[in-house]
């Protein structure tokens, strides 16, 4: 947009002494200087302008970040800051300009970290990362993570440093929360898992309970008869030894039902003993099921190991699961007691 241009404040009128010619070309050559004049001056309001929207937003920007800002020229007295560094300190811009970096360190150790990285001579452009700890406007030492900078000017050289930090201990304090969350959860799960195995193993118990019990009350049974037994064979005997008369002796035989008992003693044994024999087997069964032996490989049958996996299962459950499975009879070499479990 350009300026209206304003009269000339050049004399119109002739001068005595010059020629009319000679007064027209100064006139020209002088309101020619003037419209430049008045051209650089527009120029320069745009220039102005376009220079104090780019310092506002540079001062939005620097406004809205999170991290605090420092820059700092090359002997780390402070040059430049921004709104989240004055919030964390409690200090004015003007306060902090011209302050050392050093002032605002909360220990010696972040002092000669932070002296160390701007006396570095070859400073990675990228930045070189540093746990710095700041004083806060308590004065209590605030851990931030800061990425130092090196600030180089139109003739390369360095003039100084450009510190970018982030407080941690949000981050910090919410990473041991996660952490405290997932021990717990950690715990829960095992828990979980505790609980699973140990409804697995009650019903695996009830399952053995059930299938010992049909033997062992199978045995019990015989044992009674066999006691009942023993002692009708005992009075009958002492009646022998007492020397009774054999009709007396006959009696007795009838009484206690001898003859019967006789016959019925060898079915009671046989029934016993397999009764017995099959609680062995449960057992032998079981601590193959169960067996912690060395992990020696040898051929296995699968198919049988499977059956009994699948027999101990569906007896620990109110309501056997239907079963599809199609055996094969496939040689393999494994160690049976880590197939078993």
């Amino acid at each position: 947009m350009s300026k209206a241009r304003a009269p000339s404040p050049l004399p119109t009128a002739p001068m005595e002494g010059v020629d009319e010619s000679t007064w027209l070309d100064v006139i020209q050559k002088m309101d020619e200087v003037y419209t430049r004049l008045i051209d650089d001056e527009v120029e320069l309001e745009k220039k102005n302008s376009e220079l104090e929207q780019s310092q506002q937003f540079i001062f939005s920007v620097l406004s809205a970040m999170s991290d605090v800002l420092i820059v700092c020229d090359e002997r780390g007295l402070i040059e430049q800051t921004n709104a989240a560094l004055c919030e964390l300190v409690g200090r004015r811009e003007e306060q902090l300009r011209g302050s050392g970096l050093a002032d605002l360190l909360a220990d010696e150790a972040s002092v000669q970290a932070a002296r160390a990285a701007m006396d570095r001579g070859e400073a990675p452009h990228g930045g070189q990362g540093i746990e710095l700890n700041l004083l806060d406007r308590q004065g209590q030492p605030v851990p931030v993570d800061a990425n130092c900078t090196p600030r180089i000017g139109a003739n390369g050289k360095r003039l100084g440093t450009v510190w970018v930090g982030r407080p941690t201990a949000e981050l910090k304090r919410a990473y041991h929360e996660m952490r405290a969350a997932h021990e717990a959860l950690k715990r829960t799960q095992q828990q979980l898992l505790h609980s699973e195995k140990m409804a697995s193993l009650g019903q695996l118990v009830a399952g053995v309970a059930h299938e010992l019990n049909n033997p062992i009350s199978f045995v019990l049974g015989n044992v009674h008869a066999l006691n009942k037994y023993s002692q009708r064979l005992r009075s009958y005997i002492a009646a022998f030894h007492a020397h009774e008369p054999e009709a007396v002796l006959q009696q007795q035989r009838e009484k206690l039902r001898i003859d019967h008992l006789l016959a019925d003693l060898p079915s009671l044994i046989d029934g016993t003993l397999e009764g017995a024999q099959r609680t062995a087997d449960i057992v032998h069964g079981l601590k193959r099921f169960s067996a912690m032996d060395p992990e020696e490989r040898k051929p296995v049958n699968l198919v049988e190991v499977i059956e009994r996996a699948i027999h101990w299962v569906q007896k620990g459950r109110a309501v056997p699961v239907p079963v599809r499975w199609a055996p094969a009879r496939a040689p393999c070499w494994a160690a049976l007691a880590s197939c078993s479990r």
